[in-house]
């Protein structure tokens, strides 16, 4: 195309030379006739183009002015041009107004921020749930108009928001929502919001039942330790038939005595807060003791448990919720590791913070259970369980313990041979 119309400039321009030209030589004037034709050439081009701005910047959207030649081709090749553009903008608009008209009918929010934290746009849904106002809010930081801390914090600590927040809604406490944020374009974050007051609630009962349950259980059950402890002082004085049974009530009694003990612990872990009661401990000292309790309870079994404590740090924390995480890994891996296994207990801190970590050489965990592990009474081999006396909660009770620590625990396994549980926390937690 722009050949062609090179061509066809050249050739009218070489036209109207040679008419001048001709002009010229009849009068005599050739160089004055030549610059005259050169000159209206111009004034004409001159003319064009501003046709040209004006039809560009006054009336885009009409018909372009009716011109001959190249400048034909010109107008009518930038017009059709303009209304493919149209209709290519037709077209996405009408695929942005389907997207909104959809995502206003969510029930959930939905909210864009910009990179710098700025809200650029909301369906309806947000404005019931998180009380927001158009076109007042637009452009708006949402920590200015969510402020609660955890919501600040979730929303600043940046990264890939891989986990959900729930927290009381801003504008009704009764009203629990939780949020998810998602990284897209260039470090823009959509925002989703749903209400889950009904979810919270059925958990909340769940906990209150299980603790209340829990608390009723133990006043008898006591009672009925009690007594048959106090048999089991008299065996002389019981029916030799009776012993067998005696014994197995007492150990059953026990293991319903430890139960109830793990699921009051965990109905006080998620519910309670550990802020005033946080102190530096000496996590060295801690897994010593451990490690003593530990050989103890393998008795004849004879594992070899070796403890391997690389720094003297301090953790802050609460003392008991993390011997109870940190026994109960050494525990497990008492309870599972075969007869004269190697269980090699570690403490260490780096770049990263700090570690503590249980490694044996069991029969290890299938890689289908491992995201299980830390629910609560998942049993990956039910009668081995039963065999050892466990509950059940044990992980459950170590995942709670480590999310009050900000901690976070990693499991690896191979079948055959061993695993390996590694309980990771922050810089800050050091003292």
């Amino acid at each position: 195309m722009t050949i062609n119309w090179l061509r066809a400039v050249l050739y009218r321009l070489a036209l109207l030379l040679i008419a001048c030209a001709i002009l010229g030589l009849l009068i005599d004037q050739l160089a004055w006739c030549l610059v005259a034709g050169l000159a209206l050439h111009v004034l004409w081009t001159l003319r064009q183009l501003l046709r040209f701005q004006n039809w560009l910047k006054n009336h885009p959207n009409e018909a372009p002015p009716d011109a001959r030649g190249v400048w034909h081709d010109i107008f009518d090749t930038i017009y059709q041009m303009q209304r493919r553009d149209a209709r290519h903008r037709q077209r996405l608009q009408a695929v942005i107004e389907r997207i909104q008209s959809s995502t206003a009918a969510l029930k959930d929010a939905v909210v864009m921020i910009d990179r710098d934290g700025h809200l650029e746009w909301w369906n309806h849904a947000a404005e019931r749930l998180l009380g927001l106002r158009a076109p007042s809010d637009s452009g708006q930081t949402v920590t200015n108009l969510i402020r609660d801390p955890r919501f600040v914090a979730f929303f600043e600590k940046g990264g890939d928001y891989k986990d959900a927040l729930d927290i009381h809604s801003p504008i009704d406490a009764r009203v629990w929502l939780q949020y998810t944020i998602t990284r897209y374009g260039d470090g823009e974050r959509l925002m989703v919001v749903r209400d889950v007051t009904r979810v919270h609630n059925l958990e909340q009962m769940r906990k209150d039942f299980v603790a209340n349950v829990s608390h009723e259980l133990r006043t008898p059950l006591t009672v009925v330790v009690g007594y048959l402890e106090t048999l089991a002082d008299n065996a002389d004085e019981i029916n030799p038939r009776w012993k067998r049974a005696l014994m197995q009530m007492q150990q059953q009694a026990r293991r319903m005595q430890s139960l109830l003990n793990d699921l009051l612990l965990l109905a006080r872990l998620e519910t309670s807060d550990t802020a005033a009661e946080t102190k530096p401990i000496a996590v060295e000292r801690m897994l010593l003791t451990i490690r003593q309790d530990a050989q103890a309870l393998s008795g004849e079994h004879n594992h070899r448990i070796t403890l391997e404590a690389l720094s003297d740090r301090r953790l802050l924390g609460v003392e008991g919720e993390l011997r109870s995480a940190f026994s109960n890994l050494v525990f497990n891996a008492v309870k599972y590791t075969p007869d004269g296994g190697d269980i090699h207990v570690r403490w260490w801190v780096d770049d990263n913070g700090a570690h503590m970590s249980v490694r044996d050489n069991g029969v290890g965990i299938a890689p289908q259970h491992i995201s299980r592990l830390t629910e609560r009474f998942y049993r990956v081999d039910s009668s081995r369980n039963s065999n050892t006396g466990g509950t059940g909660l044990g992980l459950a009770i170590v995942k709670h313990v480590l999310i009050r620590h900000d901690g976070e625990l990693k499991i690896n396994s191979v079948v055959g041979q061993g695993s390996s549980f590694t309980c990771h926390f922050p810089l800050k937690r050091l003292v």
